[in-house]
């Protein structure tokens, strides 16, 4: 099951409408790679383009080095699991992981030998008789994902595949899908447009918009250095202030946000006016006087979320607000309540591209 995906200026177009606009990327073999954004980004156009669902307008489509832009769905060798499932109900369990292999000229008794080995490795041995009916929405999730592993693709593709769970069971199953991957070292391309599903089982991240991609790469790299306000805003609750720079040593900037002073990583800017990103629990709040290095502001807005406080916080001398996650819900602060505001060097990063 090894193969590896990659994109050269890859466009599709709809009449006057540009879905995908000269994409490039490279996925290795044996990892999964989620491609992520909001809707009408691209993202599952771009998956179904790997799964010759779609045919590009221009480019070319590689899968484990063999050029398949013109290729039909069955010649590329790449298996979808679909957010519907897309099981058939008539089936039982045993038939529907059976179907694929049965369809492409595997004998009765060696297809049901591999669909029982694979529905072993989802965990649903014992089940191999029950129909979709008689089966849970993880179950069936599963069982789509053990049909869709039995024909052992090149390339395995998921269309938001959790979104139709209940959301105690999205964490489970994720987890199952990430551990089934790394064990068996598939190469997996995963939509969806929940973050935090991203962020927990990618290798990288291909986050999209507009057609292209925004950024490319670790779930860390895209969480606390985002290439422009999109992304920052995008992967989790970020507030972008403006800031200046104020001076440039070698890769360093020294950043001044009102009385703050920061050294960030400079990425790629000259002094003047910039702006910054900041995650939520990269702020501190304390109540007092003030300290040094440190702004002061109001509390806006306090919600109660259970393990935490969620804060919106108005900054003296700022229009804009700042968003605060805190774990002290033992004294929290009230709303109207003076603070003290002081930042992290973790979750706070200047914007490459302050103005997109």
């Amino acid at each position: 099951m090894s193969g590896g995906v990659v994109f050269q200026a890859v466009s599709k177009r709809y009449g006057g409408v540009t879905a995908v606009d000269g994409v490039d990327f490279e996925i290795a073999a044996g990892t999964l790679v989620t491609l992520l954004g909001p809707s009408g980004c691209g993202k599952t156009t771009t998956l179904r383009l790997i799964a010759g669902l779609e045919q590009a307008s221009s480019g070319r489509i590689f899968i484990d080095g063999i050029d398949v832009t013109a290729k039909s769905p069955g010649e590329r060798d790449v298996s979808m699991v679909f957010q519907s499932y897309a099981l058939f109900p008539h089936l039982k369990v045993l038939d529907n992981v059976c179907y694929g292999l049965r369809s492409s000229g595997v004998g009765r008794a060696r297809a049901a030998e591999q669909a029982r080995a694979t529905l072993n490795l989802v965990g649903l041995t014992g089940l191999e008789d029950r129909l979709p009916s008689e089966l849970s929405g993880g179950q069936q999730q599963r069982v789509a994902l053990a049909r869709a592993m039995v024909l052992e693709p090149r390339v395995l593709l998921f269309d938001e595949p959790l979104s139709n769970l209940d959301a105690s069971l999205r964490r489970h199953v994720r987890d199952e899908i990430r551990a089934l991957q790394q064990s068996l070292g598939l190469t997996v391309v995963y939509v969806t447009h929940d973050q935090a599903e991203a962020l927990a089982i990618s290798d990288r991240i291909i986050v999209m918009n507009n057609a292209g991609i925004a950024q490319d790469g670790t779930p860390r790299e895209l969480y606390e250095t985002p290439a422009d306000r999109f992304v920052a805003k995008f992967m989790g609750e970020a507030s972008i202030l403006p800031v200046t720079v104020e001076a440039i040593d070698g890769d360093t900037a020294t950043v001044c946000l009102g009385a703050i002073t920061l050294e960030l990583p400079r990425r790629g800017l000259g002094t003047g006016a910039g702006a910054l990103a900041i995650r939520p629990h990269s702020a501190r709040l304390f109540a007092g006087p003030p300290e040094s290095n440190t702004l002061r502001g109001t509390i806006r807005r306090a919600v109660y979320g259970g393990d935490h406080m969620e804060y919106d916080v108005t900054i003296d001398g700022f229009s804009d607000s700042l968003f605060v996650v805190d774990t002290n819900v033992v004294t929290p602060f009230a709303a109207s309540a003076p603070v003290g505001i002081a930042l992290t060097s973790v979750g706070v990063a200047l914007l490459p591209r302050a103005t997109s």
